[in-house]
């Protein structure tokens, strides 16, 4: 990010965009990095940067029909000024189509910066 950018954000309170993207698929075979690479690009291109946790997947956990599902899971991170909830609706439902999966979390957190 460039100094400007940073302090702008300084100034405004930014939302920190988090992107939870399965490692596997449905079959449990690992997705082509390729597709993550598109994910990186895109995002890159419309917020001006990205942050990407692809070396050590994290493990998401929950409760489904009685029993205990997991996902191994990479994270992307973006920050933005203001949530165009319709593109995030969008890109969301792209991604679902992509990844094969009935739902992805995408969550928006308001930070400040210091």
């Amino acid at each position: 990010m460039s100094l400007q950018v940073l302090y702008e954000c300084r100034i405004d309170a930014m939302h920190l965009v988090q992107i939870l993207l399965p490692l596997n698929d449905n079959a449990g075979r690992r997705f082509d990095g390729k597709a993550y690479g598109r994910v990186r690009s895109e995002l890159s291109e419309r917020f001006g940067g990205i942050t990407s946790f692809t070396r050590a997947p994290a493990e998401g956990v929950w409760k489904e029909g009685g029993h205990t599902t997991h996902d191994d899971i990479v994270v992307f991170e973006v920050m933005a000024r203001e949530l165009d909830h319709s593109w995030w609706e969008n890109y969301r439902a792209e991604l679902e189509r992509r990844f094969q999966q009935e739902a992805i979390v995408i969550r928006a957190i308001k930070v400040e910066m210091l």
